[in-house]
């Protein structure tokens, strides 16, 4: 599932490539073709994320609601549109570009107080400006589970997947079972500003990128992952050459240094 990066850098682009045009909206797979009708033809304003959660706005409050899930992929070409490949749930043709969405796991329409609604249920993304880390602090000081499994708890901490848990804590030399309420404030606070450093280099170079800059700015495939990445789906910590662990931590395989974070 894309992480809180790749969510922002496709609300970034899609806003470059289809805002402030009337876009034709079709659904050749048919599963959101009354939607579909309804948009299409209306001015696309922008698009924004929050978490893993991307939002098309449109006027009169009309927001399209996506999450990409699993299996969810976005296919961007230039027009004249091709031929629709597999069960395109959504199309939007632009001026120059077309858009199809394949596969995701919510593509709804909703209105002005369904969007609130959903992200009223989000936590703090560290990539939106009106995020609050005050939040963040609170929620986490109250709670004595894992910071490890807090990490992935979409409601308390929006768009950090499973690689980001593992890199961040590992970065902080903080052990994933440590209990979120023995953190203490100055180290959720830093915490928060990593988070936010890596998830936006992670937008900039739309890729996962903890270990060291890529030499130069450009796409995947520059660095493999062992150069991009510390501990995640590592043998040996790069810092003490200590094996890596790895076990499972709320439903997901987590990976850690026994060494450089004790508990």
């Amino acid at each position: 599932m894309p992480e809180g990066h790749t969510i922002h850098r496709l609300a970034r682009d899609h806003t470059d490539w289809f805002a402030d045009q009337r876009l034709l909206v079709l659904s050749p797979q048919g599963r959101f073709e009354e939607e579909a009708e309804v948009l299409s033809g209306k001015r696309l304003k922008e698009v924004s994320a929050h978490g893993k959660h991307l939002f098309y706005h449109w006027p009169r409050g009309l927001v399209t609601h996506i999450h990409l899930g699993l299996y969810g992929k976005f296919r961007i070409a230039t027009n004249p549109p091709p031929e629709p490949r597999g069960a395109v749930r959504l199309r939007m043709i632009g001026h120059r570009k077309t858009l199809d969405l394949n596969g995701p796991n919510r593509c709804e329409l909703v209105d002005r107080d369904r969007y609130r609604s959903i992200r009223s249920r989000l936590g703090e993304d560290p990539l939106r400006d009106d995020a609050s880390v005050e939040r963040v602090l609170e929620r986490l000081n109250r709670t004595a589970r894992p910071i490890g499994t807090v990490l992935l708890d979409q409601s308390v901490i929006a768009g950090i997947g499973n690689i980001y848990r593992a890199e961040i804590l590992f970065l902080m030399g903080i052990h994933p079972l440590m209990p979120s309420n023995e953190l203490g404030d100055k180290r959720i606070q830093q915490l928060w500003e990593l988070s936010s450093r890596l998830l936006r280099t992670g937008v900039k170079h739309n890729q996962i990128i903890t270990r060291r800059p890529p030499e130069r700015d450009g796409s995947k495939g520059e660095q493999n992952k062992r150069e991009r990445l510390n501990v995640y789906k590592r043998s040996r910590c790069p810092q003490c050459n200590a094996a890596i662990q790895c076990y499972d931590l709320a439903a997901r395989k987590m990976f850690s240094c026994r060494t450089c974070q004790k508990l």
